[in-house]
């Protein structure tokens, strides 16, 4: 009963625009490497765990490599946002899901966010390919589910 009517708060909160008529949360994204200072790239992950816990916003961070992709999506719990349902699919490996805390998700957003573009070229020992990583937040009904 709680978890309905937080879900019902959210939608109505989620209605609430800014006064062009976008979303608070519409302009979180960015893509990856990044010409943001540190300062920055943390400021924009503190900004997305808020509007996680108050819309019904997950956050999504794409990787690609040559001849593979991951995305993790971060979606907020029903515990007043201290911990977060994170859901990985990997290419090779199919959709495995967690909860992590709050702080886990932070450092795990800030780690990929501030990145170089060769960092998962040199893990995975491949070139770079030539996409970049993107960050975005959006609703949850757009996300893909496991």
């Amino acid at each position: 009963m709680a978890s309905e009517r937080r879900s019902e708060t959210r939608a109505a909160h989620q209605e609430e625009s800014t006064s062009d008529g976008e979303a608070p949360w519409a302009d979180l994204e960015m893509t990856v490497p990044t010409d943001r200072d540190h300062a920055s790239v943390v400021a924009l992950v503190e900004c997305a765990l808020v509007e996680l816990t108050h819309e019904a916003v997950g956050a999504v961070f794409v990787s690609r490599q040559v001849g593979r992709s991951s995305r993790t999506q971060y979606v907020a719990g029903d515990d007043v946002g201290e911990q977060f349902q994170k859901r990985r699919f990997d290419d090779r490996q199919g959709w495995h899901e967690t909860i992590v805390p709050r702080r886990t998700v932070r450092d795990e957003l800030i780690t990929q966010l501030t990145q170089s573009p060769s960092t998962s070229a040199e893990r995975s020992g491949e070139g770079a390919t030539s996409e970049p990583d993107t960050f975005v937040v959006k609703p949850v009904r757009e996300l893909r589910a496991p």
